[in-house]
């Protein structure tokens, strides 16, 4: 490859040619494994964004997050040439197509923010013309892709605006953008047509759909999701309140029975995107969208409810508690929007100490896990990471909502001790 240079504030590698697609806010979960998708299938792409640290690292061959698949991936378009990196918006001049990833634009009401998305695409706007495509990536408020396509104008300028929503799950964003169908939308018929194309290099196929029909589309997406979660959390908390093994009653129900197959184990759900989304159309809909803000109080009650089921067979004041998982879900290092930190908040006013471990994020207050194991009085199972089942818990009470530690589908009592977690029939109360 060859070196590459600096100019003013930018950063490039160089192509071999003009690059035919820029990453707009490329460089983060989202952006990254986009490029390195596109690159690998022979576009020439540059990465656009003001985190000149991030573009450093990348453009050395390492990917800063975790994502199957991506550092290899990345090493190959790196040597093949086909990626660059800037944080000058006059390099995308003259690139056919932008591609814009910013995080969601709202506000703390989850009412739509249009300045961040403008602050976003203003530094482009001298150098795009009639003749560029300028793809809308990010989860967005209903309305918004109209909404751009009337800001360019204002500003004198007339790209083709489309809509095409992400819908992959992180840490395996590159294997599904390539297996799964790609939402498409244009404010013109040209501009649904040079999305189609665009996309068409990496996805299976395209579902056309016009703009506001597309932002709902990825909202309930996810909202749905989001309620799916809601449904069997409340189902766990009821059969707990009950004395009864949730997971007990899961099989039974799911046995042989496929209309409940896609009932997932209850477990904290969150992260940066469902809780948001959900709640972008309870805004949206004059916060009488009742089924997500009931899913909300839901979710976002797990953790709560667990610690008051502990507090009612534990003296918590003399206990120390671990808490194994911070990321927001299994096996990424994301601690976005986990709830494991809100548990975490809500213990340490209630317990004597709490510890936390996780093999991923990247936190300083995070204790080895060995540590957390040998010092804790109980352990709570907060993200159920594939390598926790090699580890060992020397007998400690666990509280495993997830039915993580279980075998065939039946759980022990969520606080009984580790050695009996495969134990069948035993039941699912939070207990000591």
């Amino acid at each position: 490859m060859s070196k590459p240079r600096r100019n003013g504030s930018a950063t490039t590698a160089n192509h071999r040619g003009r690059p035919d697609l820029c990453i707009v806010g490329g460089a983060g979960r989202v952006g990254l494994p986009l490029a390195l998708t596109f690159a690998g299938r022979g576009r020439r792409v540059v990465i656009y964004d003001i985190n000149a640290k991030a573009l450093e690292v990348i453009r050395r061959g390492t990917v800063p997050f975790m994502e199957a698949g991506a550092e290899a991936l990345l090493q190959r378009v790196l040597a093949e040439q086909r990626l660059s990196f800037t944080t000058n918006p006059a390099d995308s001049a003259g690139v056919e197509a932008h591609i814009v990833i910013i995080g969601t634009p709202i506000d703390e009401f989850f009412n739509p923010k249009h300045r961040d998305l403008a602050r976003a695409v203003d530094p482009l706007v001298p150098f795009l013309t009639a003749r560029q495509l300028v793809v809308l990536r990010s989860t967005v408020y209903p309305g918004t892709t109209e909404w751009l396509d009337r800001h360019f104008r204002s500003a004198g300028v007339r790209p083709s605006v489309a809509f095409c929503p992400e819908r992959v799950v992180e840490g395996r964003v590159i294997e599904e953008l390539q297996t799964l169908p790609q939402i498409v939308s244009g404010v013109t018929p040209e501009a649904e047509d040079r999305a189609a194309r665009l996309f068409s290099c990496i996805a299976p196929h395209v579902v056309r759909l016009r703009p506001m029909e597309a932002e709902f589309a990825k909202l309930f997406c996810n909202s749905y999701r989001y309620i799916q979660f809601a449904a069997t959390n409340q189902f766990y908390m009821i059969a707990n309140s009950a004395g009864l093994d949730y997971y007990r009653i899961l099989q039974g129900m799911q046995q042989d029975y496929p209309r409940l197959r896609d009932l997932p184990r209850a477990g904290f759900s969150a992260g940066p995107c469902l809780l948001k989304d959900t709640m972008q159309l309870t805004a949206f809909y004059d916060n009488e969208f009742s089924l997500g803000y009931t899913a909300m109080l839901i979710n976002e009650g797990l953790p709560l409810y667990v610690v008051q089921q502990l507090a009612r067979v534990q003296d918590l004041t003399t206990k120390t508690v671990g808490l194994l998982g911070m990321a927001f879900k299994a096996d990424i290092d994301d601690p976005r929007a986990s709830l494991s930190y809100k548990l975490k908040r809500v213990l340490e006013m209630r317990a004597k100490r709490v510890l936390t471990a996780d093999p991923y994020v990247r936190d300083p207050e995070l204790a080895p896990v060995k540590r957390v194991i040998a010092e804790s009085d109980l352990l709570i199972l907060c993200a159920p990471h594939r390598l926790y089942r090699s580890l060992n818990l020397r007998g400690k009470p666990v509280i495993d909502i997830w039915n993580f530690f279980g075998r065939g589908g039946r759980v022990p009592g969520d606080a009984a001790p580790a050695k009996a977690a495969r134990a069948p029939r035993r039941r699912a109360r939070v207990r000591a």
